[in-house]
């Protein structure tokens, strides 16, 4: 199945790094290793229509730098494979940004958001237990704010990332990664 398109949000470069040194020290114990850039998804899609697209380049900009604050760790998923996440709370208006954005996407889960930081994409289901075990002890007790510089439209096949607001405005620049 190929990944898809998404409209996220991204940190700062210095708490993306503190995310990845954990996803290193949870490795380093001997748990998979974790590659995906730190991100919190407001909605996904196959293939984000425009209109979504649109409507979270007018909604997001006034709400980014977004502040969230971690409340705890949850996991999604009932099969063999799950995913460990920090369940993340943030700002009233950010809230109903993204679930305005996610009621419009025809492929999206209604006018609904979780907001999240995955920690453990597609864990086997037996290892859970310790890797959320892991996962608290190894976290710092500090890193429980973390700051959303950037909504983007990511688009996995293409390998396009559309920044639709930036705490630096850097709004509109299209880049292509390698």
């Amino acid at each position: 199945m190929a990944s898809p398109e998404n409209i996220l949000l991204h940190l700062s470069e210095d708490e993306e790094q503190q995310v990845r040194e954990v996803f290193a020290r949870l490795e380093e114990r001997g748990f998979p290793s974790q590659k995906q850039t730190p991100h919190i998804t407001i909605t996904f899609s196959p293939a984000m229509a425009d209109h979504v697209v649109q409507r979270a380049a007018e909604l997001l900009p006034s709400t980014i730098p977004a502040p969230f604050r971690r409340e705890g760790t949850v996991v999604f998923g009932t099969k063999r494979k799950q995913t460990v996440a920090w369940l993340l709370e943030t700002s009233d208006e950010l809230e109903l940004a993204a679930r305005e954005i996610s009621a419009l996407n025809p492929n999206g889960r209604g006018p609904r958001w979780i907001p999240h930081l995955t920690m453990g994409l597609r864990l086997p289901r037996e290892i859970v237990p310790d890797y959320i075990r892991a996962l608290d002890e190894l976290t710092s007790t500090h890193l429980k704010e973390l700051t959303a510089v950037r909504a983007a439209y990511w688009r996995p096949r293409t390998q396009e990332l559309t920044v639709l607001a930036a705490a630096d405005s850097t709004a509109d620049i299209v880049t292509k990664a390698n």
